[in-house]
């Protein structure tokens, strides 16, 4: 293990991850830019490729920790602080050695065929964001290009490790030109931001949330931001994930309140559902004299449901969660009308998945999407800025409009990957 633990290691390791992480934080304060975004972003692939499979293990466990460390914070509204620390190293752990993999195959293959390690480095990174952890698929290298000089196209990736494996290799500094055609420029023209949207942002924490004895107050606090919504000729006007923490399909009092106030404004809404069965996390959405229900396709790992095996995930819930249930996904995705607009229906953890992009079954890639979240359980952390980034990331990569109301942080119009202020 000292191998793994000299200063030169640890040095160079957290130097790497470092780097590779700034953009997240620079973006958290306020003070992201495109060139310190792409020179960052640069140098952490550039140290990286250069690299043995123990910096590989030591930048690795580092990315896992400063990208996803705020996962622990849930832990803290089930009473297990005593787990903080375990699943701390379970998330190094588990990064560091899907990076350490990536360098020791490439040191491998360099002595069975005749090509440098770092060529076949820089084919596992660029393949490094196919790789889904416990189902959890918010590592994406090329995220760190979101913001920058570079396009975060998978061939622009392709051509900027390409560039840079040259030059490691040639020790000629001439192939990074190869990043020149990687080079998309910042656009600056924004799209009018649609003025008949109301997206209602709210503060309630996970403890209150779940607290009966404010759900009264709670409630009347959303309908009238509905009211405030309809007084501003709003059309359409949304609220985060499962504001109503209650079954709502079997909450006739909400439900005719809520159809009432949709006779003049089209109402989206996050709420519970329950068909008997199994609970599902589900989007409300009240227009035309209809209500439609769209539930989640992609469930939250852990969270949501249980990624283990039959045999270990019913002893997780049993032991972590007093035994309940998993949620039941959706087996499609779901778009709906609204005033003659399709959008794609999409709750938190789902918006930042590959799928909820990709065409439907009638052929439908969406063009606008409506993200409802609940921020709650990571909130003070770098989570929601995280979050933004992956949907600034999916809105450049498909062309997609994302209209995100959320609970605890700021509500946000994506257009062609740059956010809109309202």
């Amino acid at each position: 293990m000292s191998d793994y633990f000299n200063t030169f290691v640890l040095t160079r390791g957290l130097l790497i991850s470092l780097l590779g992480s700034a953009f997240i934080y620079l973006a958290y304060w306020g003070l992201s830019h495109p060139f310190i975004n792409t020179l960052l972003g640069l140098t952490a692939l550039y140290l990286l490729l250069q690299a043995d499979k123990k910096v590989w293990f030591i930048a690795g466990a580092g990315i896992g920790l400063l990208w996803f460390w705020w996962i622990v914070l849930s832990l803290w509204h089930y009473g297990m602080i005593w787990a903080v620390p375990i699943e701390l190293v379970i998330i190094m752990l588990t990064y560091g050695l899907l990076f350490w993999l990536g360098a020791w195959l490439g040191e491998v293959l360099t002595t069975k065929v005749f090509l440098p390690a770092v060529y076949y480095k820089a084919v596992w990174l660029l393949g490094l964001s196919m790789l889904h952890p416990f189902s959890f698929d918010w590592l994406k290298p090329e995220l760190m290009f979101i913001e920058s000089y570079l396009g975060i196209e998978k061939w622009q990736y392709a051509l900027v490790l390409l560039g840079i494996s040259l030059s490691i290799h040639t020790q000629r500094f001439y192939y990074l030109l190869l990043l020149l055609f990687a080079y998309e420029p910042r656009m600056h023209a924004i799209a009018p931001l649609e003025q008949n949207i109301a997206l209602v942002t709210t503060h309630t924490t996970v403890h209150d949330k779940w607290d009966e004895n404010m759900q009264t107050a709670h409630f009347q606090t959303l309908l009238s931001a509905i009211d405030t919504a309809i007084e501003t000729k709003k059309r359409l006007v949304v609220l985060p994930e499962s504001v109503f923490p209650v079954f709502l399909n079997h909450s006739q009092e909400l439900m005719d309140a809520l159809q009432e106030k949709a006779k003049q404004i089209s109402i989206v809404t996050g709420g519970l559902y329950w068909d008997g069965k199994t609970p599902r996390n589900s989007t409300y959405i009240f227009t035309n004299n209809t209500i439609t229900v769209a539930n989640k396709v992609v469930l939250v790992p852990f969270g949501e449901s249980n990624p283990l095996p039959d045999f270990l995930s019913d002893w997780v819930n049993k032991v972590f969660y007093d035994g309940a249930v998993d949620y039941k996904a959706s087996s499609h995705t779901t778009d709906y009308l609204i005033d003659g607009v399709r959008y794609r229906n999409a709750i938190c953890f789902e918006a930042t998945s590959e799928i909820l992009y990709t065409k439907d079954a009638n052929g439908n890639r969406p063009q606008n999407m409506i993200v409802l979240s609940n921020n709650g359980w990571f909130t003070p952390s770098t989570e929601p800025t995280l979050q933004k980034l992956l949907l600034q990331y999916y809105s450049k990569k498909y062309g997609t409009t994302i209209y995100h109301a959320v609970n605890m942080s700021q509500s946000y119009v994506i257009n062609d990957g740059l956010v809109l202020k309202k």
